[in-house]
């Protein structure tokens, strides 16, 4: 081991409060992240990799028209001269450029294998080649032209764009995906057309609102097509926030195949959702049997998707099987929307739809005027150059002679001709060929020209209306280019309402309806075993566990559960572990408390009548539709104060009420004189001097009140022999007829 490196002496060293060091370096990162990695500006919808990527491609030449380049040599110069980090990434951000499936516009036209909606991936930059796309030429367009600033690339060798011109609405029509420290970004793609229809709008009226814009641009158009079946009102919400999301989901249709048999067929998947994923998540719902009405499922994508689903049967409900596929899978996508971008190139801001397209088009009336300006300067220093000649021409003899004759000719000219420093220049750089009679006459006819078009633009210069007008006449002929006629400019996704499946019980559909038998054991373990089984005498428990309660139900059942504290849970039969095991702890799949234990369990039956009752005797009548709860806290029903606690839950279906308490006094009254609730402490059920209630039930008078004893035999007491036992709610009751049993409880 070396020797221990000495601290610096006590002067030299510089003490840094640790928090401040901190929050300064991470407010670094947090700022160059959310500025040059993730935020798309408001302006060309760029972020700066894709922005130096074009740029690269630009300098190679890489236009619309040319032969395509090596993606490594565009990697390369991306990296060597404006980019500093990994090729990887910068390759991938290429590649994405060019996916028809990830980008509406593709901004990146590839050749090679680019990738496929299956989320296989390229191949190595070696392999591929690319060059611009029509977009991408928009984008540029003016580059050259001072439409925009430019700063040093990282090593101040050369200089790259802070933003491109962007006479292409980028920012809405491809959208844009990111995640910055503390904030994120996600804009889906539209449908070019529409947005330069409503940027037209938006000219002529520039105080028109989001939702007034929402006539020209519907909504989202992905690159893969789809159905939006958001309501109206919400996505009016989400672009005139900014926030918000789209529930798409897949196109498909039904194929009949002859006698009765058909097929479903998608053809269209939501945006950004992986194929060969989807497939293998339906596959897998397929082998849990969680897809009942599915029989199998094909993919016979070629070019084009086409993911073949067979039902079960013919008769099943094509709607039906693919609402339980779109709840369960990828075939339904919410696809977020967080217009968060750049403003200015500088503030994170979230951004509404009108506010999105005046941000371009105050950066498009920006780009006019500066190129614009600088047109304006090369007329300007090519009239003071023609201006020279044209003098020149009137005395060519004595021009050459000074040329052939002065030691100093620039200086000469100067002074004969009364010239600057620049048309002298100009004179003595002109060929002797061009001296021809003709050439005066073309010399003529450009200062015209050129002194016409310096008006023109002093003109537009100088008047706003005329500005828009020309940026109208821009826009005008995006739109031509990607107008709905055309292949690319086509809308591909659709609008559609959800359709109405509330009349439908999705939990049948999506659950195999088997017969099953719920166990709860003492310690709350539940577990199902297939099929009614009467006989469960050969159950095995974990330790000293028992048997607490055991009832028929089935797999598309939903549960209830009572427990001490008062609370209902509920939980879906379909969801319990197999009868092999010991089941698990029902506390894994509801909150319930440390010190309460699990008092009752039944199958859920709409419309019934639940008796619920404390130990102190208390009770109430409550709809069992009232007490199935949503979420794994379940719903409070019977308010209870320690010592008390909730002790029963039984069908109320009957027209009397029997009690018994601890103190084995037997009373039985009406079932109507107990109050029927939602939540409360409930009614006094039997009144006690001591102890609580042992046990209660509900039955019809008519019929006679029954018990099981400790024999398991029946005893019922008739109409007529109950008479003395026969009361009103909340007296003491007497001790029982013969025969019941020493445990104070009814059995069965």
């Amino acid at each position: 081991m070396g020797k221990p490196v000495e601290p610096p002496p006590e002067d030299e060293t510089e003490r840094v409060d640790l928090k401040s060091a901190l929050e300064e370096r991470y407010l670094a990162y947090a700022l160059s992240t959310i500025m040059h990695r993730a935020l798309p500006d408001a302006r060309d919808g760029l972020k700066p990799v894709h922005r130096r990527i074009l740029h690269a491609m630009r300098l190679l030449r890489l236009d619309p028209g040319q032969v395509h380049k090596k993606c490594a040599r565009i990697v390369g110069d991306v990296i060597g001269k404006f980019h500093p980090h990994g090729d990887q990434s910068v390759y991938d951000a290429l590649v994405r450029l060019a996916q028809d499936f990830a980008q509406r516009y593709p901004l990146v036209d590839g050749q090679g294998n680019f990738g496929n909606i299956d989320g296989d991936n390229a191949a190595a930059y070696r392999y591929t080649e690319a060059r611009m796309t029509e977009v991408a030429r928009l984008l540029l367009d003016g580059l050259d032209e001072d439409a925009v600033d430019f700063r040093e690339t990282y090593n101040g060798e050369d200089e790259e764009p802070m933003v491109l011109p962007a006479a292409f609405p980028n920012l809405l029509a491809n959208g844009s995906q990111g995640i910055a420290v503390g904030m994120a970004t996600s804009i889906p793609p539209h449908n070019a057309a529409e947005l330069c229809d409503a940027a037209l709008y938006l000219i002529q009226h520039p105080e028109t609102s989001s939702e007034q814009l929402m006539t020209f641009v519907q909504g989202p158009d992905f690159p893969t097509g789809g159905v939006v079946v958001e309501t109206r009102a919400s996505m009016v919400e989400t672009y005139r926030t900014g926030r918000g999301a789209f529930r798409t989901r897949a196109r498909w249709h039904v194929e009949d195949q002859g006698r009765g048999a058909w097929l479903a067929v998608v053809t269209e998947i939501p945006y950004m959702v992986s194929k060969g994923r989807l497939i293998e998540k339906i596959a897998e719902l397929l082998n849990e049997r969680k897809l009942p009405l599915v029989a199998d499922l094909r993919d016979e994508s070629a070019e084009d998707i086409r993911i073949v689903i067979e039902p079960r049967a013919r008769n099943v409900d094509a709607n039906l099987m693919m609402e339980s596929l779109f709840r369960l899978s990828e075939l339904e996508a919410r696809i977020p929307m967080n217009m968060n971008v750049l403003t200015g190139g500088l503030v994170p801001r979230v951004l509404g739809l009108a506010e999105a397209l005046r941000a371009w088009l105050d950066h498009r009336r920006e780009v006019l005027l500066r190129r614009s300006r600088y047109r304006l300067g090369q007329i300007e220093k090519r009239l003071e150059i023609l201006a020279g000649l044209l003098i020149v021409y009137l005395d060519l003899d004595r021009v050459i002679k000074i040329i052939r004759e002065e030691d100093e000719p620039k200086i000469e000219l100067m002074k004969a001709f009364e010239l600057t420093e620049i048309q002298a220049n100009a004179i003595l750089d002109t060929r002797l060929r061009a001296l021809r009679k003709l050439e005066e006459m073309q010399l003529k006819t450009e200062f015209d020209a050129l002194t016409r078009e310096k008006g023109q633009i002093e003109e537009l210069l100088g008047s706003e209306p005329v500005q828009w007008k020309l940026i109208k006449h821009d826009i005008r002929e995006v739109k031509k280019l990607f107008g709905p006629d055309t292949v690319i400019g086509k809308r591909r996704t659709d609008f559609a309402d959800m359709p109405d499946t509330t009349d439908i019980d999705l939990t049948q559909a999506m659950v195999e309806r088997e017969p099953i038998t719920v166990v709860i054991s003492k310690k709350g373990w539940i577990r199902a075993l297939k099929g009614h089984v009467q006989d469960l005498s050969n159950l095995s428990f974990k330790g000293d566990d028992t048997l607490h309660a055991a009832f028929f139900a089935e797999t598309t059942s939903k549960l209830l559960l009572m427990a001490t504290n008062g609370r209902v849970f509920t939980l879906e039969a379909s969801k319990l572990p197999g009868g092999r095991g010991f089941g698990d702890p029902v506390r894994l799949m509801i909150e319930l408390e440390e010190s309460a234990e699990i008092v009752a369990a039944f199958p859920y039956r709409p419309g019934l009548k639940l008796l619920v009752a404390t130990s102190e005797g208390r009770g109430f009548v409550v709809s069992s539709d009232e007490v199935v709860a949503n979420t794994r806290k379940g719903k409070q029903v019977l308010n209870v104060e320690a010592p008390a606690t909730a002790m029963l839950a039984i069908p109320a279906e009957g027209d009397h009420v029997a009690t018994i308490g601890q103190n084995r006094k037997l009373l039985c009254f009406p079932l109507s004189e107990v109050a029927e609730m939602t939540r409360g402490k409930g009614v006094k059920l039997q009144r006690y001097k001591d102890g609580g209630l042992a046990d209660a039930k509900v039955f019809k008078l008519e019929d006679g009140l029954t018990w099981l004893d400790t024999s398991n035999r029946t005893w019922t007491v008739t109409q007529a022999d109950l008479l003395e036992w026969l009361g009103h709610r909340a007296e003491a009751g007497r001790l029982p007829p013969k025969g019941f049993p020493r445990s104070n409880r009814f059995g069965g």
